[in-house]
């Protein structure tokens, strides 16, 4: 086939450009160009010209839009931006508290931004040179959900830039309520509420799938890395943003969308806030999206460096939620759950009602004071909310039942085993370990996805190897024959080569994921954290610190409170769960955190204090890297600070760049660290 001519190179540089200019009048300004029949002319006419000359075809074309026939995994990617939650208040002197705290800790005069909190789908979008790259969910805040190929058929969603800029933006996909009702009609599964359904529409394998759905964007912030060349470039006559107001206007003019109802206040006083807040909660009900409160923002971004940041949220910004909605609704019974700690919970379940665009059906009651303070009894009419319109709650009794049912007490000896309950504080507990809930809840907890993350072992599969007798413990699941299933309805022999792999690939994890994995009380995932940093970086050390019940070695370690030491301490000397740590050392599962030392690896990074950030092509997860520095004598940590001595900064480092450049800490590149490695000494 010939190559094309330059009459049809231009055509289609005319048609590319008359498509974006259409796409961007009628999703960004809202109003259309042309007629959709004249839209639709032009878009076929360049899907037969890129199908004729595929090497024409850009990934930033209009015809990316219609989305792909193609499965896709959805791989997880690390964030190269902290995408962290932000912090919440539900009051006006909450807010006015914070704004107050705010300007004190910042040791200067703030202006501040206030937009409304979209209820969607957190995005980050990464552009390289003006070009979309990849379009992530928010995730863990860490590691997120390659979408790209979904992302790229959303109308608002820019595939290309009008500055060759490299940047990353954040914003919230959501569905307009308008779109919602029709298309919930025509599925299959009814979702709750638009949310929902943007996520799963989100998540979808097919992108064409997505494309029929109209989602829509608001972007809100953006990430700039000021030492890159093309952005110094391309904003050479406008200069870096140095306000939130001006990065909005910098994200309009490279194309974003971006709610027009975001509004800064210069001096903010609390008449201000209420006056804004009421008119925000009045209009609610009419806007096109649905929102769930308002996100307060320090508008001057070099304060907000000097503000940072703390491990969930950043201290310069503020989610201000709406007071919660009510339903009214019946109590039609109250059971108990047992824990997999033994702690017992009483649950609600109420006549199905709606509140705040979900249905409601349990609600949990905590323990018997709360029922207590409620009054509460089988056959009381309730109101029902859900606080921070998330958790659902009974607020209160609005009328007592006609049969006159007492208030609700909580039995005296455990549903599940017959063991008589102990009151422990203000909750009761369950005493036998071995009560058959407690099993249950301790296993599928071992092997769940934010834990062990066994694959193919998930709750049903674990209720059938307990009840067959396979599984009584969680070390069983190193040791019971998978091939008896192959008789069970269910367990072919595919299901159970997944499950063994599953079960062999979890026994590598991690000592920072086995030890939180293990289910004690107080020893999560932060205390771990905190005990590898202090150097109790192996189970041998906890165990002997245990058995010398030397809490001081615990409380001496910044973080740990005396009642979670002893608690600890009490745990990790009874014998199950030194029987448990045995039986697991004995199955080949990490005991210690420290990497074993491979002979003739040179520790050349002894004394070094490492950081990492951004996305890496040799280390991904970028994990990898940190493990070569502990391998090699180094430490690795999450933050930088004054005892960082090297970040390792890879493609879309963040604010922890920024950071280390302020203290003067050397950034080592990826082939730099490669280098190293390869040399095994510093050059």
């Amino acid at each position: 086939m010939n190559g094309p001519s330059t009459e049809i190179i231009n055509e289609i540089r005319t048609l590319r450009a008359n498509l974006r200019r259409w796409q961007h009048s009628y999703y960004i300004e809202g109003t259309p160009e042309v007629s959709d029949l004249e839209f639709d002319r032009h878009f076929d006419r360049l899907l037969q010209l890129e199908e004729q000359y595929p090497s024409l075809k850009t990934e930033d074309s209009p015809t990316m839009r219609v989305g792909s026939d193609l499965s896709s995994d959805l791989p997880e990617v690390p964030h190269g931006i902290p995408v962290l939650s932000l912090d919440k208040a539900y009051s006006l002197e909450e807010v006015h508290s914070w704004i107050e705290k705010t300007i004190r800790n910042a040791g200067m005069d703030l202006s501040f931004g206030v937009e409304e909190k979209i209820d969607g789908v957190s995005v980050v979008l990464y552009y390289e040179e003006g070009v979309l790259k990849r379009g992530v969910t928010r995730g863990n805040g860490y590691v997120g959900n390659d979408v790209t190929a979904n992302i790229r058929t959303i109308g608002s969603v820019p595939l290309s830039l009008s500055l060759p800029m490299t940047i990353a933006v954040r914003g919230e996909i959501f569905l307009p309520k308008g779109k919602f009702e029709e298309l919930n009609r025509a599925l299959d599964s009814l979702y709750a509420n638009p949310r929902n359904l943007a996520a799963g529409t989100l998540r979808r394998v097919k992108s064409r799938d997505v494309a029929k759905v109209p989602l829509d964007i608001f972007s809100y912030e953006g990430f700039l890395d000021a030492g890159r060349g093309e952005n110094l470039r391309a904003l050479s006559g406008r200069g870096m943003p140095e306000s939130q107001r001006e990065m909005m206007d910098l994200l309009r003019d490279l194309g974003f969308k971006t709610n027009p109802r975001t509004l800064f206040f210069d001096n903010v006083s609390i008449q201000d806030l209420e006056s804004y807040i009421r008119t925000s909660t009045e209009e609610r009900a009419g806007l096109g999206y649905e929102i769930d409160g308002l996100v307060l923002k320090v508008n001057e971004l070099k304060p907000r460096e000097a503000l940072g940041y703390t491990g969930h949220h950043p201290r310069w910004a503020l989610a201000y939620k709406f007071e919660s909605p009510e339903a009214a609704s019946t109590v039609e019974q109250i059971d108990v759950q047992v824990g997999r700690t033994g702690r017992i919970t009483p649950v609600a379940r109420i006549r199905p009602v709606r509140v705040g665009g979900s249905t409601v059906s349990n609600v949990t009651l905590h323990n018997q004071d709360y029922v207590d303070i409620l009054e509460l009894a089988v056959g009381d009419k309730v109101a029902v909310s859900k606080r921070g319109d998330v958790i659902p709650a009974v607020e209160r009794v609005l009328e007592k039942n006609e049969e006159g049912a007492p208030v609700w007490r909580m039995p005296g000896v455990c549903p599940a085993c017959g063991t008589a309950l102990r009151l422990v504080g203000a909750h009761h507990f369950c005493p036998n370990r071995l009560c058959p809930e407690q099993v249950k809840g301790r296993i599928r907890f071992f092997a769940a996805k934010d834990q062990m993350d066994i694959d193919s072992l998930g709750p049903e599969t674990i209720d059938v190897l307990i009840g067959k007798g396979l599984v009584s413990s969680v070390a069983d699941i190193y040791s019971f024959d998978a091939e008896v299933l192959g008789s069970e309805p269910g367990f072919g022999q595919k299901k159970i080569a997944l499950m063994k792999k599953g079960i062999e690939e979890s026994a590598g994890r991690p000592y920072e994921r086995v030890l939180p994995s293990l289910g004690i009380p107080d020893l999560g995932q932060k205390m771990t954290e905190l005990l590898i940093d202090a150097g109790i970086d192996n189970v041998d050390q906890l165990l002997d610190i245990a058995s010398r019940h030397d809490t001081g070695a615990l409380t001496a370690i910044h973080g740990i409170g005396e009642k979670t030491a002893e608690s600890v301490i009490a745990e990790l000397n009874t014998p199950e769960v030194r029987t448990l740590i045995r039986r697991l050392k004995e199955a080949g599962l990490s005991f210690s955190a420290r990497p074993r030392q491979e002979e003739g690896i040179p520790q050349i990074f002894k004394g070094t204090v490492w950081c990492v950030t951004g996305s890496f092509q040799s280390f991904n997860p970028r994990s990898k890297a940190m493990d070569e520095v502990k391998k090699r004598g180094g430490k690795a940590v999450s933050a930088v600070s004054g005892n960082t001595t090297h970040l390792l900064a890879g493609e879309g480092a963040g604010t922890k760049l920024s950071r280390a450049q302020q203290l003067g800490i050397p950034v080592i590149t990826e082939e730099k660290f490669k280098d190293i490695l390869a040399q095994g000494a510093w050059s």
